[in-house]
């Protein structure tokens, strides 16, 4: 039976082995317990305001994300206190929160094969299923910028607002929102059975190769017919409207002019899909096309109603070559 601290909560050690194990309601008890401090450590460097509640925040995110790699379960305040004090320093480097992805050294870590790509940290953690389950309590509105801040390549809050279609400043409203919320929600979801994220993610990502491959085919509309709503609109990036099969001409087009895409990434939520693309030009027109897509869909009764392009500034990975095939 496990020992008790005199309020009634495990000690640190149990609470952090528990979460490693997938136990999301320890883990809110382990940040609660150790909130003050973390909270100390931000406004010592931030000072008073919301820079400092927005470093508790993200810090607790990293902790959602990075528990497992926590070596010494005893560490654990210690360790908390150093990812406060981490995102505080990038705070002050630069004016724009910093996405997970990005907090490099924050936590020990294996980097011996570089850093991780995001979306693949969440699926080897086994909290990704709360994560997810939690994410799925936001607003639309707030799921999205937080689904491409923290799991795509549009990272920078003026790529987002672009994306979006919103101001900067509605898109740093919204994060900060969906950071508090998340916060807030891992004590209420720790102990619900969540769905299973991993399973979710893998059935856009087949429908998106499968689509993508039919497209290649000159079969878009038809790859599209049994998961899209009659109603489907397609917003492009320069803001134009069109429909499905205009789509499928612009595909089609750019396919007999030597132009493929390659799917790198998808993140899935019931009711926002986002595909990133790599563009592969050809070889005697490199700058056909800019280097990649995001396709953000917007699903009704798991339909897709409506399909939103942007071309991101950066694709990872750099250049993208044709290996043939």
């Amino acid at each position: 039976m496990t020992d008790l601290l005199p309020s009634g909560v495990p000690p640190d050690l149990h609470l952090v082995r528990a979460a490693q194990s997938g136990d999301a309601a320890s883990l809110g008890l382990l940040l609660a317990r150790h909130r003050a401090p973390m909270y100390g450590v931000a406004l010592a460097m931030l000072g008073h305001g919301p820079d400092a509640e927005d470093a508790v925040q993200e810090a607790a995110l990293i902790a959602l994300r990075r528990i497992g790699d926590l070596r010494d379960p005893e560490a654990a305040g210690p360790w908390l206190r150093m990812v406060v004090r981490n995102v505080s320093r990038a705070q002050l480097r630069r004016k724009s929160a910093v996405p997970v992805a990005e907090l490099e050294g924050f936590v020990a870590m294996d980097r011996s094969g570089g850093p991780p790509d995001p979306a693949d940290v969440l699926d080897e953690q086994v909290l990704r299923d709360w994560i997810w389950s939690a994410l799925e309590q936001l607003s639309p509105g707030l799921r999205l910028v937080t689904m491409l801040r923290y799991f795509t390549d549009v990272t920078s809050y003026e790529e987002i607002a672009l994306l979006c279609g919103i101001a900067v400043g509605t898109v740093r409203s919204r994060l900060n929102q969906a950071r508090a919320k998340l916060a807030a929600a891992l004590l209420s979801l720790g102990d619900r059975v969540h769905d299973d994220a991993a399973s979710l993610t893998a059935r856009h990502r087949l429908l998106a190769e499968q689509t993508l491959i039919a497209a290649h085919h000159g079969e878009l509309a038809s790859a599209w017919a049994g998961w899209r709503s009659p109603r489907l609109e397609v917003t492009w990036p320069t803001g134009k409207r069109s429909d499905l099969d205009y789509l499928g001409f612009s595909f089609g087009r750019d396919v007999s002019e030597g132009v493929r895409q390659k799917l790198l990434n998808v993140v899935a939520s019931r009711e926002v899909v986002i595909w990133e693309t790599a563009i592969v030009n050809p070889p005697e027109d490199p700058f056909h096309c800019p280097p990649g897509v995001v396709w953000v869909h917007f699903l009704d009764r798991d339909r897709d109603d409506r399909l939103r392009l942007y071309h991101p500034r950066h694709r990872r990975g750099g250049p993208a070559k044709d290996h043939g095939g």
